[in-house]
């Protein structure tokens, strides 16, 4: 297995909602064969990240990619 391969590349993922900001340049890549998972506090944005992820939710600026397929362009 090729550990070295990124699955989900996210940079500078900002989403905003009004004069909120949920994610705030949340940046992190996941490679091949790695098991991650998202902990935070209430309201830290963990649920907007994975909403963007699966492409439920536009970002409002940075770049995130799973397999490759950018999800803000093909949301």
């Amino acid at each position: 297995m090729n550990t070295n391969h990124k699955i989900i590349e996210v940079t500078d993922l900002v989403k905003k909602f009004g004069n909120f900001v949920a994610n705030d340049n949340l940046t992190f890549d996941v490679y091949q064969g790695e098991i991650f998972g998202f902990l935070g506090a209430n309201g830290a944005g963990k649920t907007t990240a994975i909403k963007i992820l699966c492409g439920l939710s536009s970002p409002t600026s940075g770049k995130a990619s799973i397999a490759g397929y950018d999800v803000y362009k093909q949301v």
